[in-house]
């Protein structure tokens, strides 16, 4: 009997971390580069997602409830990415919001997931968590009550 040993790389690749069909994103910001980067990064994860490009517009869709995960940027030139948190928890809407952020303190990191956030990402350094980050999100959204209950789909459903 011989002892294997599994490196990071092949435990990360052997769990297959799926999410269910119907499955939406918005992506909320005032930035179009950062709206490139954040599409190609879902797109290549496999997400539907659509774009707002101003926090009214991003709160109006938000308000629709057909989405799981919202990715923002902190501030945007109509305002603060905490008025979705206010819509999530006073429409009742059970979408998890994620900080994409280029400039972003600790206390400010901190700050934004006490308030609510479920995760802040630093644009420039975790461009390889988005997908990962995203996912998590979506199953918390999930876990909360939004969308489908995950056991309820057949396995041939998951994408």
């Amino acid at each position: 009997m011989g002892l294997m040993m599994q490196t990071h790389e092949d435990t990360h690749s052997s769990l297959q971390t799926n999410f269910p069909a119907g499955s939406r994103i918005l992506i909320v910001s005032d930035d179009d580069s950062d709206t490139r980067q954040l599409r190609a990064m879902l797109s290549e994860g496999g997400f539907a997602f659509d774009c707002a490009k101003s926090l009214r517009a991003g709160c109006e869709a938000a308000k629709s409830g057909q989405f799981h995960v919202v990715i923002s940027t902190p501030l945007l030139k109509d305002g603060s990415w905490r008025r979705l948190v206010d819509i999530a928890n006073h429409s009742d809407l059970r979408f998890e919001v994620v900080l994409w952020a280029r400039s972003f303190d600790l206390r400010e990191w901190a700050e934004a997931l006490e308030n609510g956030a479920f995760d802040v990402l630093d644009a420039v350094y975790e461009q390889p968590r988005v997908v990962e980050a995203t996912k998590c999100a979506l199953w918390a959204a999930y876990l909360k009550g939004a969308g489908p209950s995950p056991r309820a789909l057949r396995p041939s459903q998951v994408v």
